[in-house]
């Protein structure tokens, strides 16, 4: 609290005006990036509204590094923007056919997601920006014969060439859980489509 009244150019008790701690503090911060979050929208069918509000948390993530830190370690609290987030995502998963114990998983396997490709990203991101040539040199001196899988993947986040899904990623991954959700449905729509169409 001292360094951050120092970097604003006040005494430290001052901040004390505006929150009572350092938690309460970096609630306020961990919020306000909730807040950039797309929650997902009733108007759109369930998946289109998911796989945009999973994009849009990926993105203010990745806007704000500091922000996946605080939520691994746990942010001292849960902020009103978040609950909207968290209750809006169950609400379309539950609204899709999911059992509750389906849709607790599939909450479970989307954040998990969304946060481990921004850790992933900040970490890959870190090693570039601190050791440029440490994949190439890696590459390099890679016993090729040995691996030649490990070598043919390494060579591509070299040549960062654009997928022929033309998906990021993270969006490729995004889509296998969202696909994999909607084929579970199958078994549990059927029934209920057959009785609609003989009424």
């Amino acid at each position: 609290m001292r360094r951050l009244a120092h970097e604003l150019g006040v005494e430290a008790m001052s901040l004390y005006y505006y929150v009572a701690n350092k938690d309460e503090l970096l609630q306020g911060m961990f919020d306000v990036v909730t807040g950039e979050i797309e929650i997902p929208s009733s108007e759109a069918d369930w998946k289109t509204a998911i796989r945009r509000s999973a994009i849009s948390y990926h993105d203010a993530l990745g806007r704000h590094r500091w922000a996946t830190n605080l939520l691994m370690s746990g942010p001292p609290g849960v902020s009103p923007a978040q609950l909207r987030y968290n209750d809006a995502l169950l609400r379309r998963l539950r609204e899709s056919g999911l059992s509750p114990e389906l849709s607790h998983r599939a909450y479970h396997a989307l954040d998990s997601h969304i946060v481990g490709s921004t850790l992933w990203a900040a970490g890959v991101g870190a090693v570039m920006k601190t050791k440029p040539d440490f994949v190439k040199t890696f590459i390099q001196e890679l016993p090729v014969a040995e691996y030649p899988y490990f070598a043919e993947h390494a060579q591509q986040h070299m040549t960062k060439s654009v997928p022929s899904t033309g998906k990021s990623e993270f969006e490729f991954g995004l889509d296998l859980i969202l696909d994999g959700l909607e084929k579970m449905l199958g078994p549990a729509r059927k029934p209920a489509q057959a009785k609609a169409r003989k009424r």
